[in-house]
């Protein structure tokens, strides 16, 4: 469950926190979270296991026993989450609740859709362009030349004229 939105992840001062959940609480916490005001989000994935012989597919939570919470610091009220009926704590280090980094969130936020579910990662097929998104060959765009296992993906890059062909793992790259 998650109540949150796209154009909402970051607005003026917002911060996201941690909010450490009481067993089974997640839609307890998220009602009463929102109810008070506070954006919350709880990425889900879909999980396939086997059953009695069979596949079943699901949806559990990502971060199981924890649920994401937006405020303001310096607006105060954030104690309030503390005694928030399912919520166990916010997790903090000291006495102020720790922020969650905004580079982790943002990323979080763009791989999961409008309900908070996990999106797919994008299939790569040979001939598709893409970029290259860290390491040595950071910001280099390459054309898709063959998928391999464990992951990996053989790009073409065109290196001092000349195409190179270079094994570069699939979360380094981004469809352009």
């Amino acid at each position: 469950m998650v109540i949150w939105g796209k154009s909402m992840a970051y607005d003026g001062n917002l911060s996201w926190f941690l909010a450490q959940l009481k067993p089974n609480s997640l839609k307890i916490a998220t009602r009463n979270l929102t109810r008070q005001g506070f954006r919350v989000f709880a990425p889900s994935e879909e999980i396939t296991k086997v059953v009695n012989s069979k596949f079943v597919t699901k949806e559990q939570p990502m971060f199981p026993g924890y649920v994401f919470v937006a405020f303001d610091v310096a607006q105060g009220g954030w104690r309030a989450i503390n005694s928030t009926q399912g919520v166990t704590r916010l997790v903090s280090f000291g006495s102020k609740p720790s922020q969650v980094p905004r580079p982790i969130m943002t990323q979080l936020l763009e791989r999961c859709d409008e309900a908070g579910k996990l999106l797919p990662e994008p299939e790569f097929q040979p001939g598709d362009k893409v970029a290259v998104t860290h390491g040595a060959f950071a910001n280099f765009v390459a054309e898709v030349s063959a998928l391999a296992p464990e992951r990996r993906i053989w790009v073409l890059l065109d290196i001092m004229g000349g195409k190179t062909r270079v094994s570069v793992p699939k979360d380094a790259l981004r469809a352009v």
